[in-house]
């Protein structure tokens, strides 16, 4: 008999076992950033279930097993994960990491990904990317460029992942950009796609002409 799994909460199931009080995971001593990130892989979504239940060759079955049994599947049956089933799944990043602050420090999310995905679950990347320059010649925020580089990347590779994943800006207890982050549901890449109908910039009505 395999493992017990769960499906991922949806629409009206979603809403009924992760609102209201002591839902979610529970978070102590700086787990936050990855709270947010299990919570946004596993509660409502099975595109990475992989990680869960594959053989991978060099899969760290000890790993795979709490992030399965003492994460995900209560997560998704009750909505509530203790503060102590993600301590032990820090305690043995800890280990299979070599590093010593994965239990008590805040870290990048895409550090705790790239370490348990690639590192401990021997997971393929989901994105293989290689050297290109996209010269996007424009005069506007450069803060905005690596992620347009990564849209063109993303859209004309001919490798499709199986999911997107875009990193909200850090809320740590010393820096504190926004007082709380509403992501939009939507993302809109017509002016990504080529040969598709735009909007001007001015009107917002769908363009006829446009600039080269």
């Amino acid at each position: 008999e395999g493992p017990e799994s769960f499906p991922p909460l949806r629409n009206e199931a979603a809403v009924r076992v992760l609102q209201g009080r002591m839902k979610g995971i529970q978070g102590h001593c700086n787990s936050c950033y990855m709270d947010a990130a299990l919570f946004s892989l596993f509660s409502c979504t099975s595109v990475l279930d992989s990680m869960l239940f594959m053989p991978f060759p060099l899969c760290d079955r000890n790993v795979q097993g709490i992030l399965r049994e003492e994460i995900v599947n209560p997560l998704r049956r009750t909505g509530f994960v203790r503060a102590s089933s993600v301590m032990h799944l820090r305690e043995q990043l800890t280990d299979k990491g070599q590093c010593s602050s994965f239990t008590n420090a805040e870290k990048d999310p895409e550090e705790f990904l790239n370490l348990i995905m690639q590192h401990i679950l021997g997971i393929e990347p989901l994105l293989k990317l290689h050297s290109f320059c996209f010269p996007l010649g424009t005069d506007s925020d450069p803060a905005c460029w690596w992620l347009l580089s990564l849209f063109f990347f993303f859209f004309f590779s001919p490798q499709i992942p199986s999911c997107f994943i875009i990193q909200m800006p850090r809320f740590g207890k010393e820096y504190k950009m926004f007082s709380k982050i509403i992501p939009s549901l939507e993302l809109d890449i017509t002016d990504l796609l080529l040969d598709s109908p735009r909007e001007c910039c001015l009107c917002g009505d769908v363009a006829t002409l446009e600039c080269s």
